[in-house]
C-alpha cells in the first residue's frame, strides 16, 4: 500500500511539473521580432515570427505597422514562398536627411498575404525577414501587429510595453542601444588575446598530447618485449645443473 501511495504522488507531481511548464509555452506564442536588440544608427535584419495559435483555423494574413515618428528610410522584404508582400507609404511630417537626398516619406506597414495552401496552419509557425535602416537614435520601435485568421478572426498585437505589467497582446518590440566606441575598442584589443590564450592552449595540449603519446607506446613496447621473452624462455628453457 505504500508503494502504491508513493507511486500516486510522484504520477501527480509528473503532471504539476508538465502543466507548469507547458502554460509558460502557450503564454509566450505570440507575434515576436528576433533578434529583438539592435544598435542605434546601424542597419539590421530582423525576423518576425508568427506562430497559429487555433485549432481549427489557419493564419492567412499578417499586417506590421513600422512607426513613421522616428522613420526608417530603408526597408527591405525577403521574399517568402506562397506568400505576396506589399509595403505601404506615409509622407512624413518632418522631413529627414539622408545620404541620397531629403527622404519625405517612408514606409510605414508591410502587409504579407497567404497564397493558396500557403497558410500558417495550426500549432505551426512562419517567419518573415525584414533589412531595416538607418536604424533611429530612440530606445526602442514598437512593431504593432495585425494576425488575420481564415475564420475572419483578426488578432491584433498592439498592446505596448509597460512597467511590471503584462501584456494580453503584447506588440513586438525592438530594443535599441546607443553605439559606443570604447565598447567597440575594448572589444577589438580582446580579440588578439583570445587568439594568444587559444594559442597557448593549444600548444599545451599539442605537447601534452605528444608526451602522453610516447609513454603509451613506450609501454607497448616494453610489454611486447616481456611477452616475447617468456615465449623465448618457454621454447629454450635454462639447462639444469
Amino acid at each position: 500500500m505504500r508503494l502504491a501511495h508513493v507511486a500516486r504522488i510522484g504520477i501527480a507531481l509528473a503532471a504539476a511539473a508538465t502543466a507548469a511548464l507547458a502554460f509558460p509555452a502557450a503564454a509566450s506564442a505570440h507575434v515576436t521580432v528576433n533578434p529583438n536588440t539592435a544598435v542605434q544608427g546601424g542597419y539590421t535584419k530582423v525576423t518576425f515570427r508568427v506562430p497559429t495559435e487555433r485549432d481549427d483555423a489557419s493564419t492567412t494574413k499578417v499586417e506590421i505597422a513600422i512607426p513613421t515618428d522616428k522613420p526608417i528610410a530603408s526597408v527591405s522584404l525577403k521574399p517568402v514562398q506562397g506568400w505576396t508582400a506589399a509595403t505601404e507609404t506615409s509622407k512624413l511630417t518632418t522631413p529627414i536627411k539622408t545620404g541620397d537626398g531629403e527622404l519625405t516619406e517612408a514606409v510605414s506597414k508591410i502587409t504579407w498575404t497567404a497564397d493558396g495552401d500557403a497558410a500558417i496552419k495550426p500549432h505551426q509557425f512562419q517567419e518573415f525577414d525584414v533589412s531595416l535602416g538607418p536604424l533611429p537614435q530612440t530606445d526602442q520601435i514598437v512593431f504593432k501587429a495585425l494576425q488575420t485568421y481564415s475564420s475572419g478572426e483578426v488578432v491584433r498585437w498592439i498592446d505596448e510595453p509597460a512597467a511590471g505589467a503584462e501584456a494580453e497582446h503584447p506588440a513586438p518590440v525592438l530594443k535599441l542601444s546607443k553605439k559606443t566606441d570604447t565598447a567597440a575598442g575594448a572589444t577589438t584589443s580582446a580579440a588578439p588575446t583570445a587568439t594568444a590564450t587559444g594559442s597557448a592552449t593549444s600548444s599545451s595540449s599539442s605537447s601534452d598530447g605528444t608526451a602522453i603519446g610516447l609513454g603509451i607506446a613506450g609501454l607497448v613496447l616494453g610489454l611486447a618485449g616481456l611477452v616475447m621473452g617468456i615465449l623465448a624462455y618457454r621454447r629454450h628453457p635454462a639447462p639444469s645443473a
